[in-house]
């Protein structure tokens, strides 16, 4: 329970209606879309301003308080679970304005609360382009989109959310506003504080306003689908299409578990007896766009495909992608507790990585689906089980050991877009190195003296 006092300076801030202290009412932030403990945090408030979100991380530095910001709570990595049951989560949604969308120099200022999906399409109504799309769109928010750095099915051609973040203004823990970057092209003004914020998961800095990178949007696309008999051939295919410098927009896989799980979830006509299936999208010029469509086509034949069909419309073109958006929430219909993964390796590795996966299912008896974006090696093994069986959520825990230790050895990454977080921080030392880890402390400390800025994610304490 939090002092009285400080609650009523809370409220004094944002306003009684904006400050949550009822248990019912906490209990729906003590906890995100990672499969760990929750913890209610003492309070909930929910800024309206960005002068009362200043406010509000100065008086929890001046109280030593913990404060974990949080947008829509769909990060997998634990990082807007509280840190312990003192801890202050501040809400973001009520700063969810698009501030402004500048056709003529191609950016736009948002707060950190605006959700993905309608600034896209805001930017799309004014012939604008924003690219990086989480599965989570349509829920997630750009500041928790930049704290996490996150991808989507487009990284591959397009990059993530770090290549569109042009600058942003955060506050310190004293509430002091920090300015980094700027609305030009180019920026060398001072420490390149806007690349350090980015991916920092709440740790250095709370964002108040960020200004991003829009682009023109391509003029043509064209989807298309490759069964495979093996997944090493669908590997290979996808190497093969990178080798000939054709650079699709999307590079999807599916393995043959979650192919038969999404058509039984969404009746598609997808091939159930496929050892993997590719999903591909190009676009650009409408000349350009055809002839690599033909290219892919004929690549994937080459490389073993039993059939390729390119979308003839957009309506299947939507059912394509369709099927590659309904992977996730499919698998999640089999079993109580869904573990989505994140291990990421270069793409020639991803038959071994593949192979490695479904081994690791076999030897532990684990239902795992793969899939996930074969262009950037970005796999996602979901682990289906019954939290409640803790003996088998022992095997599951081990499994994904195995899946990272696997990962790293083929030169790969922890994450290549969920984020570090609670999840994943023991992990963090097998990757970099000692040195990176106290390298980074120090960091934190230099900027956060008190330790109050999302506490113990990532790097530990």
């Amino acid at each position: 329970m939090m002092n009285k006092n400080l609650v009523r300076q809370f409220e004094k801030i944002a306003g009684a209606g904006n400050v949550m202290g009822e248990e019912a009412d906490r209990h729906a932030y003590a906890y995100d879309s990672a499969v760990l403990d929750s913890v209610v945090p003492a309070l909930v408030v929910r800024p309206d301003t960005i002068e009362q979100l200043g406010r509000i991380v100065a008086l929890c530095n001046e109280n030593g308080t913990p404060l974990t910001v949080r947008g829509s709570g769909t990060n997998l990595s634990g990082g807007t679970i509280p840190t312990g049951t003192d801890a202050v989560v501040v809400v973001t949604n009520g700063l969810a304005r698009i501030l402004e969308i500048n056709p003529q120099d191609l950016y736009a200022v948002v707060e950190p609360g605006v959700i993905t999906a309608q600034f896209a399409a805001a930017a799309a109504e004014q012939g604008l382009f924003y690219p990086p799309d989480p599965g989570s769109q349509a829920v997630s928010t750009l500041g928790g989109n930049v704290a996490e750095n996150a991808g989507g099915l487009r990284g591959l051609k397009y990059g993530v959310t770090k290549d569109y973040v042009m600058g942003m203004e955060f506050f310190d823990v004293n509430g002091e506003i920090v300015k980094s970057g700027s609305r030009t092209v180019k920026c060398a003004t001072g420490f390149n504080l806007s690349d350090l914020m980015v991916g920092s998961e709440g740790l250095l800095g709370v964002f108040a306003r960020i200004i991003l990178k829009l682009i023109p949007p391509p003029k043509a696309s064209r989807a298309m689908t490759a069964v495979f008999a093996s997944v090493e051939q669908a590997s290979e295919a996808v190497a093969a299409i990178i080798a000939d410098r054709i650079v699709p927009c999307t590079l999807e896989f599916l393995d043959n578990f979650t192919i038969r799980t999404v058509e039984d979830f969404r009746h598609a006509g997808l091939p159930v007896d496929a050892e993997a299936l590719l999903l591909i999208e190009v676009d650009g010029h409408p000349a350009e766009v055809s002839e690599d469509a033909e290219k892919i086509q004929e690549i994937c034949r080459k490389n073993g495909a039993v059939q390729v069909r390119a979308a003839k419309n957009e309506a299947e073109k939507e059912l394509i992608w369709q099927a590659r958006r309904d992977a996730l929430p499919a698998l999640a219909r089999l079993k109580p507790t869904t573990v989505l993964e994140d291990a990421t390796v270069p793409r020639s590795r991803i038959p071994d990585m593949v192979k490695k996966i479904k081994e690791i299912g076999r030897i532990y008896n684990l239902d795992i689906g793969t899939f996930g974006h074969a262009g950037d090696g970005n796999l996602h093994p979901t682990i289906l089980t019954d939290r409640r069986d803790h003996k088998e959520f022992a095997r599951v825990e081990k499994a994904i050991d195995d899946i990272f230790d696997a990962a790293l050895a083929m030169g790969g990454t922890l994450s290549g877009e969920h984020g570090i977080g609670l999840a994943k921080r023991k992990y963090m030392e097998k990757e970099t190195s000692k040195g990176t880890i106290l390298y980074s402390r120090k960091l934190k400390q230099t900027f956060d003296p008190k330790n109050i800025l999302n506490p113990g994610k990532m790097i530990g304490d």
